[in-house]
């Protein structure tokens, strides 16, 4: 996550409440999915940007997990996701972003 997606995110946590917002990603694999989960949730773990040691703890979700998808009216997640539903590992995204979930400081 760039540095100015971390103070886009900060200023909106501050002016909304962190329990008013929900990040979703669409990271092509579990490995940058884990990197974006944890600077939102656990605080930004390259110590580079505004997420530094801030633990917001905002639910994050990924397009492709089940929850979401179910939200999504299928002709627009077709036009939108499309065939990269197919060839992402979005179980293995999916477990990552639980895990970070679990993690969530209460």
């Amino acid at each position: 996550m760039d540095l100015h997606h971390q103070e886009v995110i900060l200023a909106l946590s501050k002016q909304h409440g962190p329990e008013n917002l929900l990040v979703l990603l669409g990271s092509p694999d579990a490995e940058s999915a884990q990197i974006s989960a944890e600077t939102v949730v656990l605080g930004d773990p390259t110590y580079a940007g505004a997420l530094t040691e801030v633990q917001l703890g905002l639910d994050v979700y990924h397009i492709l997990e089940k929850q979401i998808r179910s939200e999504i009216p299928e002709e627009v997640f077709e036009e939108q996701v499309g065939l990269m539903a197919d060839v992402l590992d979005a179980e293995g995204i999916a477990d990552m972003l639980s895990s970070i979930r679990s993690q969530k400081p209460a």
